[in-house]
């Protein structure tokens, strides 16, 4: 946890750490700020306000939206969020998060860019692949006892990404729940992309997994989904190649734990931390379509 003097200081030096990884993404050093570009896209999104609403003016959405990015990036408690930002309190960015998580703000924003990466052909359907990813947590919803971290309580991103790693979808369950059980649920949970002539795309050739997926049944079930099942199976050794192929999942996965408040939850409620989850995967969207428009 940082404190106020601490993260004031960084914002007045405009620094901000980035790993190998986050640079070849095109993290500046204040991801936080909205260009115009990536606002045009966001604001029809958002829902409006009403017109008569009690109270002071409302801090515009543009300015809480870069709060909310402020606490993602950096995992400050919301009370810290520095005034002279100019981003409205924490209290205020987190009010504006909850309403726009129950509004859908943010899986529809994923939605578009990935539909915006299908139009520039930068989505690779030929393959997809799945992971489970422990983080620690606080207690509340979702959350249990961690097979890796000691038993201490946590919580689990399952993810299905692209063949070049775009994030697809990602789910978040207790910490003890098996990889095999999320794995449908993954494949059905990917949003009906656009951007190419036809029908909306859902469904990628193959899927790829390590042994945690080895499951007859859901091999079955993804062949009814006219899905390709390359899944190792467990006793045997891994199909040659498959590490080769199934990198860019844990790729992605550092990008999405880049965001300090998706390393550690804090949240109690599911659906908040859910919200930074795909805040994080539309960001890293938007890198990608950022660097092949350039």
């Amino acid at each position: 946890m940082c404190s106020s003097s601490g993260v004031k200081a960084r914002v007045l030096v405009g620094r901000n750490r980035c790993d190998d990884s986050a640079v070849r993404e095109g993290v500046g050093t204040r991801p936080w700020i909205v260009d115009d570009d990536l606002w045009a896209l966001i604001e029809p999104l958002l829902p409006p306000w009403p017109e008569r609403a009690p109270g002071p003016r409302p801090v515009s959405d543009r300015l809480c939206l870069q709060g909310i990015l402020f606490v993602l990036y950096n995992d400050i408690a919301w009370q810290l969020l520095p005034l002279e930002l100019g981003f409205g309190s924490g209290q205020t960015c987190w009010r504006r998060l909850e309403r726009w998580q129950r509004a859908g703000v943010f899986d529809r924003l994923h939605q578009v860019l990935l539909a915006e990466l299908n139009a520039a052909g930068e989505l690779d359907w030929s393959r997809a692949c799945v992971d489970g990813s422990h983080i620690r947590a606080k207690e509340g919803a979702d959350t249990g006892p961690s097979p890796v971290g000691q038993r201490k309580t946590g919580s689990k991103h399952h993810l299905i990404c692209d063949g070049r790693g775009t994030p697809l979808k990602v789910i978040t369950t207790s910490a003890n729940v098996n990889d095999v059980t999320q794995t449908l649920a993954l494949v059905d949970g990917i949003p009906p992309v656009a951007g190419r002539p036809g029908r909306p795309r859902r469904r990628p050739e193959a899927l790829l997994g390590d042994k945690g997926y080895d499951s007859n049944a859901h091999r079955d079930e993804l062949r009814r989904r006219r899905i390709l099942p390359v899944i190792s199976r467990k006793g045997s050794p891994n199909i040659k190649g498959i590490g080769k192929l199934r990198y860019v999942v844990e790729q992605t996965f550092a990008l999405l734990h880049h965001f300090k408040r998706l390393a550690v939850r804090w949240e109690r409620r599911t659906e908040l931390h859910d919200a930074f989850v795909s805040l994080a995967c539309s960001l890293i969207c938007w890198r990608r379509l950022k660097r092949s428009r350039s």
